[in-house]
């Protein structure tokens, strides 16, 4: 049953086609007759005919009795495609035109070639490609042929029964084009099969290797292989293994350690596979930082710095740098280095291995700081009683400063970061041992210090009296505190400075101006400095006595003393002293006016300056006359037609008289002789009143304007002798009393 549905297919199909060509026998064309049918490749046969007239395309056909493959062409010749290899076709063609199509031509019988052979390539070594197939269907035999995919070269071609072929002597590195195809029993030849394939490159040579000690890299490089596409360099050791890859002639391997051997090889690489790794280049790295490193300062100013050994290390040089910026170093085969140092610096240290490959890598960097430096140039500034002020240069080194001051029973101290300290509260004329130490805080404090010593000031001293002997010396005695001190005692005023000194327990001042108040203080001084003055005492001198003194007479009985102001004075009494009594007067002003003053008499004028607190001054002046009294009965009589005799009745004593008249007309005066008591005035006009006054002339020539005046009228009656009318008198004021 199986077999009939495949041998019906073919006899239904035959039945319509001859339907169709006697219903179209009158008009379809010409059956076309096959010339040949040959295939040239696996799929397809081509098929040539000659032209049918009339034809507008033709219908090809292959039959292998399975399967029925039709294709339709335009003209001759015409190829059906999609048929299998190495088989056995029958061949028929039939022409079309507008009226149809003709019969089958008769068969013609054509074999397709044999397929392509699937070739599987590749490059075991750099001069040969192996070549491998599976057999083909049909295939006795197979050809393979190789050249340069460039076309340079010669070509190799090998006929083979197997299915692998290895082609030798080939260039490294190179791209070859292989074509195969098999033939059958008949000779013909298949399809053929090509691909390309690249021999692998061989091993780079001129291999050269650097290493950075700096960054632990080595540097690989070397000479182009030929149809290389990359390269593999690889660096292992005991521990590890590195490598890097690239496309150029040169690459670089980080991360490799200190301290270690490595062999370095270099593989070249394509699409064809790899070279042989080249021989291995031997790598030593540089040695890693020396570890366990220990310093040690013994004796002070002498570092001693150690290591441990390393691996591939063919010396060591240490380096110390201070933190001035100075750096010494020590070369050495050995563990160990010495180095001289300096009070107050930080020390940094570092060691290094060397070998050939350089340096090793920076390892730990310690520091190292000695002990501070000692102050050397302490300089007191202030030196007191109770304390003491230094400074010095700042050291190197130092953060604190530690002071201290010893007297042998008790210790002061200061700490402070600046050069400078003050000791207070110590004992004045006190010898002390002062010691500044250094201190850090790294290193403490250096107790390799040297002290100096300062004594304090002396003490204060103590006044115990203040006198004045009879002869205004000012003697000061004080308590004496010290030993060998010299004592000054000053006494300060507005007036000015005045000031003692001695070695004793007293000492006097002379000279002090009056009328000032001072401020005595006493001070004891000493090798080591002065000390803080004693408490004042006040001193206060007895008042000036006035410069000046003057006595005037106000009135016959009344006299104004005025003197200049006498320093220190606050008070003034006035004394004038004579046999008829005494007179006095106190005020705070400079000026007193004295009454109950007898005329003509000699007085003692004596003044007392009184301080504010009560000291006195007593002052002596010459002695004072008072003026002489004034006369009495003054008379005027007329001396012809222009003449005035003037009378008076002198006072006791022998003085001078002068006589003035003071009218409308002129003033008229007139001085008796010595002894006399009336003087004359002539030519004087008549007809006018006067106002007459004699007064006594002083020993100065001072005319003195106190005495009464008297008021005359002098008539012109014609006679010679006239008449002179008093019409009264003036007091000293000159009011004037009209009576006759």
């Amino acid at each position: 049953m199986a077999g009939g549905p495949k041998k019906c297919w073919p006899l239904i199909g035959f039945s319509l086609i001859c339907l169709k060509m006697v219903a179209s026998a009158k008009t379809a064309p010409e059956i076309p007759t096959i010339d040949q049918a040959y295939s040239k490749i696996s799929n397809s046969i081509t098929v040539e005919w000659a032209t049918v007239p009339g034809a507008t395309s033709y219908l090809l056909m292959a039959e292998d009795g399975d399967t029925v493959i039709e294709t339709m062409v335009a003209n001759s010749p015409g190829t059906v495609t999609g048929l299998k290899a190495a088989t056995l076709y029958q061949i028929t063609v039939r022409s079309i035109s507008a009226t149809g199509r003709s019969q089958a031509s008769p068969p013609k019988q054509a074999k397709t070639v044999l397929a392509a052979p699937i070739l599987e390539v590749s490059s075991p070594s750099p001069d040969s490609i192996l070549v491998q197939w599976e057999a083909a269907y049909m295939a006795i035999g197979f050809s393979v042929s190789i050249m340069q995919a460039n076309g340079l070269g010669r070509i190799w071609k090998e006929n083979t029964t197997s299915t692998s072929l290895t082609f030798t002597s080939l260039e490294a590195g190179t791209l070859y084009t292989i074509k195969a195809y098999a033939w059958n029993a008949n000779g013909t030849p298949g399809d053929d099969s090509t691909c390309n394939q690249r021999t692998s490159p061989r091993a780079p040579a001129n291999i050269q290797v650097s290493f950075d000690s700096g960054t632990l890299k080595a540097s690989v490089s070397w000479a182009p292989a030929e149809g290389a596409f990359n390269y593999t360099v690889m660096a292992w050791s005991n521990s590890s293994e590195l490598s890097c890859r690239t496309t150029l002639n040169t690459c670089t391997i980080s991360s490799l350690q200190c301290g270690t051997e490595y062999l370095i090889s270099l593989v070249a690489s394509n699409d064809a596979g790899s070279s042989k790794s080249t021989s291995a280049e031997a790598l030593k790295t540089v040695a890693c930082a020396p570890g366990r490193v220990t310093i040690r300062e013994d004796p002070p100013g002498h570092l001693s710095v150690a290591w441990s050994d390393v691996d591939l290390g063919d010396y060591y040089v240490a380096f110390v740098k201070s933190d001035d910026g100075l750096e010494v170093h020590c070369n050495t085969s050995l563990t160990q280095c010495n180095f001289l140092s300096e009070c107050g610096f930080t020390y940094f240290i570092s060691v290094f291995a060397y070998n050939k490959a350089g340096q090793s890598p920076l390892g730990d960097v310690f520091n190292y700081t000695t002990a501070p430096c000692c102050p050397t140039d302490i300089n007191p500034v202030l030196v007191s009683s109770d304390r003491v002020e230094i400074v010095w240069s700042p050291v190197r080194g130092a953060e604190l400063y530690e002071t201290k001051a010893a007297d042998g029973f008790t210790v002061a101290e200061c700490n402070d970061t600046a050069p400078a300290c003050t000791l207070s509260a110590l004992e004045c004329d006190t010898k002390y041992n002062i010691t500044v130490y250094s201190f850090s805080e790294v290193r403490g404090s250096n107790m390799s210090c040297t002290s100096q010593f300062i004594t304090t000031a002396p003490c204060s001293p103590e006044i115990k009296s203040v006198s004045k002997d009879a002869f205004s010396t000012i003697n000061v005695h004080w308590r004496p505190t010290n030993d060998d001190a010299t004592y000054t005692v000053t006494a300060q005023g507005e007036t000015g400075l005045f000031w003692c000194s001695s070695r004793g327990e007293s000492c006097a001042m002379a000279g002090l101006p009056c009328g000032s108040v001072f401020s005595i203080t006493a001070v004891a001084e000493t090798q080591a400095g002065r000390s803080l003055p004693s408490y004042s005492v006040p001193l206060e001198t007895a008042p000036c006595c006035p410069a000046g003194l003057t006595v005037t007479q106000v009135t016959q009985s009344v006299i104004n003393v005025s003197w200049t102001v006498g320093t220190g004075a606050q008070t003034y009494m006035t004394v004038l002293e004579s046999h008829t009594g005494q007179s006095k007067c106190l005020t705070h002003q400079n000026q007193c006016l004295l009454g109950c003053i007898s005329c003509g008499v000699n007085y003692t004028v004596a003044l007392k300056a009184i301080s504010a607190t009560g000291l006195t001054a007593d002052c002596t002046y010459q002695s004072y006359s008072s003026s002489a009294c004034c006369p009495l009965g003054v008379k005027l009589y007329r001396l012809g037609p222009n003449g005035i005799r003037i009378y008076w009745q002198a006072s006791r004593g022998s003085f001078n008289y002068s006589t003035d008249l003071h009218g409308s007309k002129g003033i008229f005066t007139c001085a008796p002789s010595a002894g006399l008591s009336f003087c004359d005035v002539t030519e004087i006009p008549c007809g006018d009143v006067y106002t007459v006054m004699v007064s006594p002339v002083a020993e100065t020539g001072l005319k003195l304007t106190f005495c009464p005046q008297k008021i005359y009228s002098v008539t012109c009656s014609g006679s010679t002798l006239g008449m002179v009318i008093y019409r009264g008198k003036r007091n000293a004021q000159n009011d004037t009393v009209s009576h006759r």
